[in-house]
């Protein structure tokens, strides 16, 4: 008996210890997955957020640069055809210039440059936009003197006597050979650059040779960009010291600008070797890594309490799970009878409902039908009226060409209307007999030449990043046209009350073509409900709630599909995929 008992008490003193070796094992088992995930975590966040930040900025370079561009393009033109004005052509001939100042104003008006002047042969300003400059001689500045000598338009980029340069387009005017005189268009390049000031980026456009010509910061202009770079601040050395200890896993910055550390994002301008740089702060990444930091360990500390809790609590009786068990059956079989219940008075009440339905269905889808042909037929009824009111001036002014072309527009959108009514029936059924293939980049331009009188009638920003090379995809031109439509309207209608109105559009092509269509409008109340028939949350008598219905099914029978949020600073984001043509679809096309 003494044997006995005292190896039962040396077995139960032989478990007592594994007991505390395992939960040993346990907690630094944890520790050890906590400090790897916490190492790890604290790495790769460093890195995508530093890269989140770094495309952002070069986002928003293209969009810069993209801007710009287009400003210089849409400039470039207006030389060539005022060069080829008979009036003016006639006022440099006879040297009468009462009216020239007139038509140049009305010129600028129309085609929105900075400011318009004409010189004749002697260099002398004969007719200006601002009228302040007539009488002054240009005689020789490198507008008029290099003009003579080549037969097309040249741009210019002149320093002013304050700081910035200006920018303008110069063409020789000519009759018989003989040069009678220079038109000069300057560009209004410097909005950019105010607009460019109220942001947090510095940015700066050089040429190519490095000189600095549009810069937030004033101080840059018309230095080289070596030197640009050296009156920049630099932190003192214990602000660059705290720095290295916050920033102690991130990557050096490229530059220090204001005592902030920045990343320099580059790009080629694609004209005349000009090139844009920005600098971008880091936007905190580090507070942000440190944030994620934290929630982990909370959450590992919370793991590491739940084990103790778990090792320490003993197993529930098994008479207490039963009883449990058996309450939650009886209850469960008597809610059955309920709805079984339920279930057989409702299959009553539904017998007698469908008849009703029937008749109802019928009555609804003609009221669609007639809702539908009116929201649709709306935009080109606006802009006929448009087109209508532009041909009578047109005639007016014994412009019969210019008259004609407007013509054949609303004989187009005559045509457009029809198809519209023949497609409107896709909400029903599913379509599909008229597929080509379409470029994307031309149904925008489309959609934005249609909703024209809609945009000149507001001030809104309309921004547009569309790729270089064509998107193609097998669609209805029609169709996909009215789709983009009804998201532009959509975008307008919700940007009414917004101070700053602002709409983007964005086309990139990946494993399939998406369309974004963004603005800074109220958002979305109701997501769910949004591509619902007869959803609206205009007034009355705005809308019906069709257009994202119909949209909906167009996409659908193109094989894609359309989703809508919420952005993170506001306004609503909607987005059309569509499968992208391949080489083997173009093939067998």
């Amino acid at each position: 008996m003494t044997d006995s008992s005292a190896s039962s008490s040396h077995s139960t003193d032989s478990r007592e210890p594994g007991i505390s070796w395992r939960v040993k094992l346990i907690v630094g088992i944890l520790v050890l997955v906590a400090i790897g995930v916490v190492t790890v975590t604290n790495r790769w966040l460093t890195e995508r957020f530093t890269e989140v930040t770094r495309n952002r900025a070069e986002l928003r370079l293209a969009l810069y640069s993209g801007n710009m561009i287009s400003e210089l393009q849409r400039n470039s033109v207006v030389p060539l055809l005022l060069a080829r004005d008979p009036e003016l052509i006639g006022a440099l001939t006879r040297k009468e210039y009462s009216t020239t100042s007139a038509r140049l104003i009305s010129f600028q008006t129309e085609i929105g440059a900075a400011s318009i002047m004409l010189l004749d042969g002697e260099g002398r300003i004969v007719g200006a936009t601002n009228r302040n400059l007539l009488g002054t001689s240009l005689r020789a500045a490198p507008q008029f003197v290099d003009a003579q000598r080549v037969t097309d338009t040249i741009f210019t980029v002149a320093p002013r006597e304050t700081m910035g340069f200006d920018f303008t387009y110069s063409r020789a005017i000519r009759a018989d050979n003989q040069l009678l005189g220079v038109i000069v268009v300057a560009v209004d390049l410097m909005k950019y650059e105010r607009a460019w000031a109220g942001l947090q980026d510095a940015v700066m456009v050089t040429d190519s040779e490095g000189m600095v010509l549009l810069a937030t910061e004033p101080r840059w202009r018309g230095v080289p960009l070596g030197r640009a770079l050296e009156v920049r601040d630099a932190p003192s050395a214990i602000r660059r010291a705290l720095q290295g200890a916050a920033d102690w896993a991130q990557e050096p910055p490229d530059a220090y600008l204001s005592g902030e550390a920045v990343m320099k994002t580059e790009s080629r301008v694609a004209f005349r070797g000009w090139r844009m740089i920005t600098y971008t702060a880091y936007d905190s990444v580090r507070e942000r890594v440190n944030a994620v930091l934290a929630l982990e360990i909370m959450g590992f500390a919370i793991l590491l309490a739940v084990t103790f809790y778990l090792l320490s609590r003993r197993a529930w009786s098994q008479s207490v799970s039963l009883q449990r068990e058996s309450a939650e059956l009886r209850l469960l079989n008597a809610r059955l009878q309920r709805e079984i219940a339920e279930r057989e008075k409702v299959q009553k009440n539904l017998e007698v409902a469908e008849l009703t339905l029937a008749q109802s269905s019928k009555l609804a889808a003609l009221g669609e039908m007639s809702a539908a042909v009116s929201h649709e037929l709306n935009q080109p009824l606006a802009a006929m009226k448009t087109y209508l009111a532009g041909a009578r001036l047109l005639l007016q002014r014994k412009r019969v060409e210019e008259a004609l072309s407007s013509f054949q527009r609303i004989d187009d959108l005559i045509e457009r209307m029809g198809a519209i009514t023949r497609q409107l029936k896709s909400y029903a059924r599913k379509g599909g007999e008229a597929f080509e293939p379409v470029d994307m980049r031309q149904s925008v331009s489309t959609a934005l030449s249609m909703m024209e009188p809609q945009l000149k009638a507001r001030v809104v920003r309309i921004t547009r990043a569309l790729p270089r090379q064509p998107v193609m995809v097998m669609a209805d031109r029609i169709r996909l046209e009215q789709v983009i439509i009804n998201l532009l309207r959509n975008a307008l209608d919700a940007t009414k009350e917004t101070p700053h109105p602002q709409i983007d559009l964005i086309l990139s092509a990946g494993e399939t073509a998406t369309l974004t269509v963004r603005d800074n409008g109220h958002g979305i109340k109701d997501i769910e409900n949004l591509f619902e028939p007869f959803y609206t949350t205009k007034k009355p008598g705005e809308g019906v709630g069709l257009g994202l219905a119909i949209s909906t099914g167009i996409v659908t029978d193109l094989g894609g599909r359309i989703t809508a949020r919420n952005a993170e600073d506001g306004g609503a984001v909607f987005e059309v995929q569509l499968p992208i043509l391949g080489a083997d679809a173009k093939a067998a096309e």
